[in-house]
């Protein structure tokens, strides 16, 4: 089974949801979602970002290109990333540094 495979099963089957749910949800025929889970079928792109979204992940998620199926989902922080990655390196180093500072200063709050 595919990576994609084995993450649109997985996370379908983390849902609740059946292969004819998840079809009548993203609008295509319930055999096309498992053909996709035996990896007997490739989605399009946009089929991807449907699956992503009914299955409350990303298609960086089902892609294979993140482990954790929510980074980057709330839009918010994404957005945020987007600010930062606008700007030049120094400053983004200088971000990054203090996000790390205070990621570390929660952190150990925690201990």
């Amino acid at each position: 089974m595919s990576d994609f495979g084995k993450r649109l099963k997985d996370i379908r089957e983390s849902k609740g949801l059946s292969q004819s749910k998840l079809a009548k949800i993203v609008q295509l025929h319930h055999s096309i979602i498992g053909r996709y889970e035996r990896s007997e079928a490739k989605p399009t792109i946009d089929v991807v970002i449907k699956l992503a979204d009914a299955l409350e992940t990303t298609a960086s998620y089902l892609l294979g290109e993140v482990d954790n199926p929510i980074l980057f989902q709330n839009p918010q922080m994404l957005q945020r990333f987007k600010d930062i990655l606008s700007f030049n390196k120094k400053d983004q180093e200088h971000i990054i540094y203090a996000i790390d500072a205070l990621i570390n200063s929660v952190k150990l709050k925690a201990i």
